[in-house]
């Protein structure tokens, strides 16, 4: 029960919906207020295939290309570490990118907001260390987490303000940073016991 939770929490605070807020508003502002609700659950549907796929398929992906589990376990908690650096030390709350199209589609907001190379990496990684169906279980608890917050973003956003949104992602961040350097240590450990 432990390593479910544990797992759900990770891939949680991986995917980071709090921090994600901003970037989905921007997404989709010339978007229609009543069609941002379907390409909401359209592209957290999305996201949750890839996952889905990755939990399924990584096993097969790190043996085709001949990468260990402890390469991905440490490779993984530098990504997340820099993406938790990221978050702790980011000067905008607002992001820069503004979509050509009205509507997104899988890009920016499935890939890489949602099921980013972090979430991915998690994922392949719970797999290897937990039973396929615990991992399925904690992908799907939180993707509903995720898309729970998500799916609030415009009302949260007017809630908690630039101020309050900033102060979510920065906390986020420390989080993740802390849970890097464990998977970096996991991942040396294990190359060490070789």
């Amino acid at each position: 029960m432990d390593s479910f939770i544990s797992s759900v929490v990770t891939i949680a605070l991986v995917m980071d919906g709090f921090g994600n807020i901003p970037l989905f508003i921007a997404a989709l502002k010339k978007v229609a207020p009543e069609r941002r609700k379907t390409v909401l659950i359209r592209e957290l549907s999305i996201a949750l295939l890839i996952m889905v796929g990755f939990l399924f398929m990584g096993e097969w992906f790190l043996k085709a290309f001949g990468i260990h589990g402890y390469s991905l376990s440490i490779a993984g908690g530098i990504i997340l570490f820099i993406i938790s650096v990221k978050l702790v030390f980011s000067n905008e709350s607002e992001p820069k990118n503004d979509p050509k199209e009205d509507e997104p589609f899988i890009v920016p907001l499935a890939i890489p907001l949602v099921a980013g190379p972090a979430a991915l990496s998690i994922v392949m990684i719970s797999a290897a260390q937990h039973p396929k169906w615990l991992t399925l279980g904690a992908v799907l608890v939180a993707s509903v987490i995720n898309s729970a917050i998500l799916m609030m973003s415009f009302p949260l956003s007017n809630l908690l303000g630039k101020r309050g949104l900033a102060a979510i992602e920065r906390l986020t961040g420390m989080i993740l940073i802390l849970m890097s350097v464990d998977m970096v240590m996991s991942g040396i450990a294990t190359f060490v016991k070789l």
